[in-house]
């Protein structure tokens, strides 16, 4: 509805104006008092304030008769007491204004900023002059405010879509110099356009002149933002997104209409038909979003709602010590972080779940892609649109050309084509590779014949589902019964397949031709993949002729065939070919726990195990462990299964022993009872390192390999009891025994001294040993676990004084794939913070230290405890104890309540924090060299360099202390009594 009475700019009501002071204070008064109106003892007592007229009451009948006279009979109405305006709100603009204003702060409030900037921006529109006598002057000067409010609105709404060209949060900044969300969108502008080191000046000198003035600090979103400007010179992480094969035609505006709304909301879906192009809007969109973390996560072969979170926190790189949920959280918590989950229509319930999770607990973006939304509060629906006719025109003449370049394509007839196909850019495809052995008036011709099918469609059923089903129809009703058995076969593999699950190479050439296959080169040879929505129809046709049961029965053949056959004694290209095929072993997995299918579970875990842990990949090894050994406990494996069972066990207990997680009984159990192994082999050796009751016994003797593994298996032993000096004993006498050993043994036997030189005996020697199992790792396509000793040989790096190396190493982590535990953005930014103070950048290096200790304080887990130990640790070197007192004032308490569970494994972390304790010691003006003997005899964590060097500047020189030869449980009660109990 249109403003009819205009006061706050020139005076009139449409287009006529108004003037006489005191029919134009008439006005302002009744539309100060919308919509109520004035008693008549207030309009005379105003409109006439130094005399009053000798009849008032007929003075005011004159002049509202004058009003009516000008102005329409209808616009000013009686009431029992006086007069009010016959006009709405809205109409009026002194009070169209103040629904702008509620207007604008709803959609503010809700994400929604653009509707809030065309509110704020309509509001402004209604404001022009300013002052004004009387009542008029009053009425413009109680909307000041609202103007003021409007201003603001709309510069908040400018910066949060990253619209403000022309400074209007600075000029708004400069006028409400303590209003927080202001400066908080201030920065971030400043950031975008002026860089972040001067938007880092603007907060330090706000913060400053906050201290001198009030004594405060600023508050949390306005921390939060200063989090933000610290991470943003940091690299920018890129995961699991990938470059396009063609150009993306027609979705420029959807890239555009999705980028928009990441900046305003937190849960964006876009939704569709399958065909659509949804997981390439997404890419697309991921590709160009400007957080600094964006994670893609692809869960086309995740079947269960119970699996996504697992999934998700694998390709997040979660470690499996921390819980997935937070581990998923600490992974997205440095942000900006955007989430992309790509196919969820299948596990909507989980991936619901999640989503609701992480947006109560993060701040991260998070962008899906289904055919059905999640039904959160807190999504926003992008309902992909099907391309226009010129654009599916455009993309029919690519592809048909790139099938058959000499084709005749006349346009009209392309463009009847395309206008049959609704626009979708799969049937659009489809069609066009038709081109190989029709002509374009041919295919146009067929489309009648196709459309006919979907004459007793329901209603209910969504038009596009209903024109993407005729276009795989079409497709299909073109297939021979052969091809059409085979299609219906095929779609059992989630995860593509080889030429040899066809059996038909001349059917595989026409499936191929007719783009409904996509063949595709890669490490384990050429693999052939449906479009998952050909899938998805095959797969149907698949259960309208019983053959499903028959299918899956022939697909966990594949699987058992896969895990019987040679593999080969080339771990590489083992690996390669089983990561291949793992979404397909993994779906062979389910169904053989879901059938209770021994031979079929055992199968696949073997060739699962296998790959994920050369992979480093614990969470999904411990999810195997849980579920895989109560089947083999049951299960009496024939011949061609015993080294598959022998191989799932070992695979289930050697990870229980390792990740302290799932007890390794039922896997012994399994592998006790099996024939002895082979000898000389990994597997075999392996079982009997785990199975012997006599470590010391395999140490010492002949066999290299069974000697080298139990020198592995004693490391951990004696890393388990606290016994540093004899885990890196026996991990130098691994290296010994495997030379000349299976590579990864190697990789293997350097990758465990040089994790056990960094705490024990850090520098030179940690590193030579990490880059060895480095180079290894890298040459065996072990990309996981090679990334895994990069972050180890960024810390050696540190210790040893190599920054520029420390530097260049999380540069390169922070850009790839990483496939690491929660927490590793946060280590990035310890160890940037400990080459500042390496460097000489003490106040920066320092700053870093707040930064991360704050951003973990809410947790009290170990890793937490150990950065904010360093933290006060490195705080105190420089004498800035002051700047980090509240954290040194939790460690006393956070250490009580450690250190009567942890486990002598852990006490390196109690280590750090009694060298912590130490230090705020000293800095008191007491002596803290007994802590530090305590925190030699623990044995503490030298992570990170600080700790050391505090530890060599407070130890008592005059030798071993009064701590020499206490076991754990005497060390632990002495640090429980030395430690200074909270106030």
């Amino acid at each position: 509805m249109s403003v009819e009475l205009r006061l706050l700019s020139r005076v009139r009501h449409g287009e006529v104006e108004i003037s006489g002071a005191r029919l134009v204070g008439l006005l302002a008064l009744l539309a100060g008092d919308l919509p109520t109106g004035c008693g008549s003892a207030r309009l005379i007592a105003e409109l006439w304030p130094d005399e009053q007229p000798d009849h008032p009451a007929k003075a005011l009948q004159t002049l509202v008769a004058r009003a009516r006279s000008r102005l329409g009979a209808d616009l000013i109405a009686s009431t029992p007491t006086g007069y009010r305006l016959a006009l709405t709100a809205e109409q009026v603009d002194s009070s169209a204004v103040l629904l702008r204003a509620a207007a604008g702060r709803r959609h503010a409030r809700s994400g929604d900023h653009a509707e809030a900037l065309d509110e704020a921006e309509a509001g402004l529109a209604l404001f022009g002059a300013d002052g004004g006598d009387g009542p008029l002057g009053e009425l413009r000067a109680a909307r000041a405010a609202t103007r003021d409010e409007l201003r603001r609105m709309r510069a908040l709404a400018l910066g949060r879509l990253g619209r403000d060209t022309c400074g209007a949060l600075e000029e708004l900044a400069a006028e409400r110099p303590r209003d927080e969300e202001v400066l908080v969108e201030l920065l971030r502008w400043e950031a975008a356009n002026r860089g972040p080191a001067a938007a880092l000046r603007r907060y330090d000198g706000y913060r400053r002149a906050l201290r001198e003035e009030l004594g405060t600090e600023p508050g949390a979103e306005l921390r939060a933002a200063h989090r933000e400007l610290l991470l943003s010179d940091a690299p920018v992480v890129r995961q699991g997104l990938r470059h396009e094969p063609n150009e993306l035609l027609g979705r420029d505006d959807d890239v555009t209409a999705v980028g928009g709304l990441l900046r305003t909301r937190r849960v964006i879906s876009i939704v569709g038909a399958g065909g659509l192009g949804k997981t390439r809007l997404a890419q697309a969109v991921g590709r160009r979003a400007p957080h600094r973390l964006v994670f893609l996560v692809e869960l086309a072969g995740v079947t269960r709602d119970d699996d996504v979170l697992g999934e998700v926190a694998s390709a997040l790189g979660v470690g499996e010590t921390s819980g997935l949920v937070n581990g998923v959280v600490s992974a997205l918590g440095p942000g900006p972080a955007l989430l992309v989950l790509d196919n969820c229509e299948q596990v909507l319930g989980g991936v619901a779940a999640l989503v609701q999770a992480l947006v109560a607990r993060t701040t991260a973006t998070i962008l899906t892609t289904s055919r059905a939304p999640l039904g959160l509060s807190s999504e926003s629906v992008y309902p992909l649109p099907e391309l226009d006719p010129s654009t599916s025109a455009e993309l029919f003449t690519q592809r048909a050309r790139a099938a058959r370049p000499g084709a005749e394509l006349p346009p009209a007839t392309v463009g009847e084509i395309c206008r049959g196909l609704d626009g979708l850019p799969l049937a659009v495809e489809l069609a066009a590779a038709r081109i190989r052995v029709m002509s374009a008036a041919e295919i146009a011709r067929r489309l009648g014949d196709r459309f006919g099918l979907l004459s007793g469609g329901n209603r209910d059923t969504p038009r596009r589902h209903r024109t993407l089903h005729a276009v795989i129809d079409w497709s299909w009703r073109m297939l021979s019964a052969e091809e059409q058995a085979a299609m219906r076969l095929l779609s059992i593999f989630p995860g593509g397949f080889t030429a040899e699950a066809v059996g038909d190479e001349a059917v595989l050439t026409r499936l191929v031709e007719q783009s409904l296959l996509r063949a595709a080169d890669g490490p384990a040879g050429t693999r052939f993949r449906m479009l998952e929505t050909v899938r998805e129809f095959s797969a149907a046709r698949r259960e309208e002729a019983g053959e499903t049961p028959a299918a899956i029965d022939r697909f966990l053949r594949w699987a058992r065939g896969l895990a019987g056959r040679d593999l080969g004694d080339d771990l590489v290209s083992t690996v390669e070919m089983i990561r291949a095929d793992q979404d397909n072993l993994v779906r062979a997995l389910r169904y053989g726990l879901d059938r209770a299918d021994p031979a079929t579970v055992t199968a696949a875990a073997a060739l699962l195990g296998t790959l994920w842990l050369t992979d480093s990949n614990m969470n999904r090894l411990i999810g195997l462990t849980a579920e895989v050994p109560p089947v083999l406990a049951r299960f009496r494996p024939g011949p061609e299964l015993v080294e598959a069972t022998r191989m799932a066990a070992v695979w289930c207990a050697l990870t229980a022993f390792v990740a302290r997680g799932p007890r390794p009984l039922r896997a012994l159990a399994v592998l006790r009872r099996l024939p002895p192994p082979e000898p000389g082999t990994l597997v075999g050796a392996a079982q009997i390192v785990l199975c012997t009751h006599d470590l010391d016994g395999l140490s010492k003797g002949a066999d290299p390999l069974l000697a080298g593994l139990a020198d592995y298996a004693l490391s951990y032993r004696a890393e388990t009891a606290n016994d540093p000096e004899a885990a890196l004993r026996t991990a130098r006498r691994m290296l010994d025994r495997l030379a000349g050993a299976d590579p990864w043994l190697q990789a293997l036997a350097h990758a465990r001294i040089g994790e056990l030189c960094l705490q024990s005996a850090p520098g030179e020697e940690a590193f030579r040993h990490l880059d060895a199992a480095l180079s290894i790792m890298e040459g065996l396509g072990a990309w996981a676990s090679a990334a895994r000793a990069r972050w180890a040989i960024v810390l050696a790096d540190l210790q040893r004084g190599a920054f520029d190396r420390a530097e260049h190493g999380l540069e390169q982590l922070s850009g790839s794939v990483l496939d690491e535990e929660a927490g590793r953005m946060m280590f990035e930014l310890c160890g940037r913070a400990e080459i500042l103070v390496g460097r000489g950048d003490v106040d920066n290096g320092l700053r870093l230290w707040r930064e991360a200790a704050r951003g973990l304080r809410k947790s009290g887990g170990l890793w937490e405890n150990e950065i904010l130990a360093v933290a006060v640790i490195a705080h105190g070197r420089h004498d800035r104890l002051d700047l980090i007192a509240d954290i040194a004032a939790e460690l006393p308490g956070r250490l009580l309540t450690m250190l009567p569970g942890v486990p002598p494994v852990a006490f390196r972390v109690g280590g750090v924090m009694l060298v912590a304790l130490a230090v705020i010691e000293e800095a008191r003006g007491g002596p803290g060299s007994r802590l530090i003997g305590l925190a030699e005899q623990f044995g503490y964590s030298r992570t990170f360099p600080s700790t050391h060097a505090a530890v060599e500047a407070l130890r008592n020189p005059s030798g071993p202390g009064e701590f020499t030869g206490l076991d754990h449980e005497g060390l632990r009660a002495v640090a429980l009594a030395s430690v200074p109990r909270p106030a």
